[in-house]
């Protein structure tokens, strides 16, 4: 429903707290005229941004968890959930502060409101049009303060690459005797002759750093190949048996049938796969897809969605953003990322990236358990960006285009 609709449903108390919030002029008494004040009020272009811009970081990031969001309504619990997500340094023992402060704020300025049915009433929706408002308002912020650039005189693309790779990835194993270790990772001797076979070449997982967190087997193998792999498993196209990796028959049917997977099936993988760690991914992804339609700085969209993405672990918001999101959406070819003389790295939304993006949405109860953290020591990490200005990706030697 739109805001004209909720404010119709609301009750006069609402409506009330709502007109005083912005002094509407109006008679507390009568519902009609409130709702006619608080809609004009609200419809007013500079009042509006006004009221967006005045917000504090954490009431931002809670807007930011919710504009993107294709559900229709949120239990109590949810959106508590998400305003202690919205303060990093949330503690329980904090007695100064509220999650359901921010709910009421919302509620104050008319962008929360509780269903009207029976079965809705102890639910809370946001209005439609407020909605797309509000994501068009930050948007035009937003473009305001990154860089954009020219074409660069390089840059990566890999498009299809993964797809093809994942029926590479399983007639290398039908075709193999592939042994594991006791803990079911692929022996050396098998996995370098297996990477080799890939249309993307990564470095072996190496001591030096840390790897927990981003799916099953990312300890073990390098990013690109840790998605790949955990994808087969996930989809029961493999399975890891009295220490051997073999095909199931779902597999064999994909090499029969000869079918590719779809960019969209690897896109809400990575997205179930990865967005337990990374707190709002959904919505950092849509950011990336608004902001970078033409060709903008790396070190822009770090000063603009750092503040949004919260650390995990030993991951910094600056290495989440260059390791797990913009190097993955790379590899899933949703993005290309360049590098300009000038500008130093910069990357462009490819126009699959632009439509998967848009139309792509993963609840939280849809994200793939974590496991771990099991700490394993992996150096690259630590040196992604001169890797990526080096190669455009870590580990990745392929040629570039000019």
């Amino acid at each position: 429903m739109n805001l004209a609709d909720m404010l119709s449903y609301a009750d006069v108390k609402q409506l009330s707290t709502i007109a005083k919030h912005y002094e509407c002029p109006c008679d507390t008494h009568s519902k009609r005229d409130m709702i006619q004040s608080i809609l004009n009020t609200l419809n007013h272009r500079e009042i509006f941004e006004k009221s967006i811009g005045s917000l504090e970081l954490e009431d931002l990031r809670f807007i930011h968890a919710l504009l993107f969001d294709q559900r229709e309504a949120y239990s109590l619990e949810e959106l508590t959930a998400k305003a202690r997500q919205a303060r990093f340094d949330y503690a329980e023992e904090d007695q100064n502060w509220s999650p359901r402060q921010t709910i009421l704020r919302f509620k104050q300025r008319g962008w929360l409101f509780n269903g009207h049915s029976h079965q809705t009433k102890f639910l809370f929706q946001i209005p439609n049009d407020l909605k797309r408002r509000m994501a068009d308002l930050l948007t035009v912020r937003l473009r305001q303060e990154v860089r954009y650039a020219s074409e660069p005189e390089m840059y990566r693309e890999e498009q299809q690459l993964l797809a093809e790779d994942v029926q590479r990835f399983l007639r290398f194993v039908r075709q193999q005797d592939i042994t594991l270790t006791q803990d079911g990772v692929i022996y050396k001797r098998h996995l370098q002759p297996l990477m080799d076979a890939l249309s993307v070449q990564e470095e072996p997982v190496s001591k030096g750093g840390w790897r927990f967190g981003y799916g099953r087997r990312f300890r073990d193998y390098p990013n690109r190949f840790s998605l790949l792999y955990d994808y087969c498993y996930y989809h029961q196209y493999i399975e890891e048996h009295e220490g051997r990796l073999r095909l199931r028959e779902h597999g064999e049917r994909r090499i029969s049938e000869g079918t590719r997977e779809s960019p969209l099936a690897l896109y809400k993988f990575w997205l179930k796969l990865y967005q337990t760690p990374v707190r709002n991914l959904n919505a950092h992804v849509q950011w990336i897809r608004r902001l970078a339609g033409e060709w903008v700085t790396v070190q822009s969209l770090r000063q603009v969605l750092g503040p949004f993405i919260q650390p995990f672990y030993y991951d910094t918001p600056d290495s989440i953003l260059e390791h797990r999101i913009l190097q993955m959406l790379m590899h899933l070819g949703l993005v290309r990322i360049g590098e300009h003389a000038q500008a130093g790295l910069v990357v462009q939304t490819t126009a699959l990236g632009d439509r998967l993006i848009s139309g792509t949405f993963v609840a939280d109860e849809e994200a793939i358990p974590m496991e771990g953290p099991v700490p394993v020591m992996e150096e690259g990490d630590a040196v992604m960006s001169e890797r990526m200005r080096t190669g455009l990706a870590a580990g990745i030697d392929k040629p570039l285009h000019g």
